[in-house]
């Protein structure tokens, strides 16, 4: 694709030696505070996934800014993480979308859309990575959905829904990327909403608000399922207290979550669902990720607390460090240094990694990052 503007890739400001966070475990990841350079948007950054060097970005924004010129991107858009260029890539939706994953050739978006670039596509759509093309993938969706993930030959879907092509399917599907057509055979349940989906080989986890799957008692907010039966997996049950908005899962198979409540958790877990480590803020966990032995946690928080204890409204109540929007553990839980800070409300919605490339994708509705103007969408490596 070609490049609307070429960037070298740098820092937008000089990060001394204090910017980089500590490490906790051998292998843990360097990463700065200030954000390397990339487009900024005019509205909310929902989702973001990479490709390669590239990502590709999904929300309800209508307006990509590169250096202080605008440029047209409806809802979706992509960059080069390298060098942080905005790309050519300009499918437009109808309406918000929510979230994002990549195969081969194809990025599957999801979301409040009916219409892609005009094309009619009900909340779920298969678009060309290349030329942002509307392929011809396409299913009715009997509600909403709010996220999807791959693996294993199937792409999965979950949020608020009770059929798909006129098909009984409660809050969960798949579909077969082979042929595009509904899998047959996984058809899990949920009794209320999942907000976010982590594929592995294994297991597909399952994240959100529900407190049954599969109409099993107790089976609530954090589960994971088996990815061709969609039979719930009883070896991991670790019940949280409270929503679960976000969910990863490292190469060692171990568990991620960001929730809400109370103020917000972040919390990992053992492949078994015995709590690893647990980090308390004073507001919801919106997003979760992993790299290199680092776990890095975005929200609308203000505060990290100091210890596992919070009160009224989420209040730190035995003391707490600043981490506005962002803040990253190490191995052992133990809060790093790398403090980004964000601005704004609602924070930071999504994360994503990139292993080979040692970059972290932060996206949300902040418009400033360190001091920096740096609008919904920035980038760490």
């Amino acid at each position: 694709m070609r490049l609307i503007r070429k960037f070298a890739l740098g820092l937008l400001a000089a990060a001394t030696a204090g910017a980089l966070v500590g490490a906790s475990a051998a292998g843990a990841a360097t990463v700065q505070r200030l954000p390397l350079r990339s487009p900024s948007f005019d509205g909310t950054v929902w989702s973001v996934a990479f490709r390669g060097d590239n990502v590709y970005v999904g929300g309800s924004f209508s307006k990509a800014v590169v250096a202080g010129k605008t440029y047209p991107r409806t809802r979706l858009a992509a960059f080069n993480a390298r060098t942080g260029a905005l790309l050519d890539w300009a499918p437009a939706a109808d309406n918000t979308v929510r979230g994002l994953a990549t195969h081969g050739n194809s990025v599957y978006a999801v979301g409040d859309f009916s219409k892609v670039s005009g094309v009619k596509r009900d909340s779920l759509a298969e678009l060309d990575a290349t030329t942002g093309a509307v392929n011809a993938f396409s299913h009715e969706v009997g509600g909403s959905a709010t996220t999807i993930g791959i693996g294993g030959g199937r792409l999965y879907l979950g949020g608020r829904f009770s059929t798909v092509d006129g098909t009984k399917r409660t809050n969960l599907a798949a579909f077969n990327l082979a042929t595009g057509a509904l899998d047959p055979r996984w058809a899990p349940t949920t009794d209320n909403r999942v907000e976010a989906l982590a594929v592995t080989a294994g297991r597909v986890y399952l994240a959100g608000s529900f407190h049954k799957t599969n109409n099993v008692s107790n089976s609530l907010r954090l589960t994971a399922v088996d990815p061709v039966t969609g039979t719930l997996d009883k070896g991991f049950l670790p019940r949280p207290s409270a929503v679960v908005l976000a969910v990863a899962v490292d190469a060692a198979g171990n568990v991620y979550a960001g929730m809400g409540g109370q103020g917000g958790r972040a919390v990992a877990y053992t492949p078994t669902g015995r709590v690893r480590w647990t980090r308390v803020f004073d507001g919801d966990v919106q997003a979760i990720t992993a790299l290199g032995g680092v776990t890095y946690i975005g929200g609308h928080f203000d505060r990290a607390c100091t210890t596992a204890k919070n009160g009224a409204r989420g209040a730190c109540t035995d003391g707490s460090v600043s981490r506005i929007k962002l803040a990253a553990a190490g191995q052992d839980g133990r809060l790093l240094d790398w403090a980004p800070q964000a601005n704004g409300i609602a924070g930071v919605r999504t994360l994503a990694t990139n292993e080979p490339l040692g970059v972290i994708v932060a996206g949300g509705e902040f418009t400033t990052m360190g001091g920096v103007t740096q609008k919904r969408l920035a980038v760490f490596g």
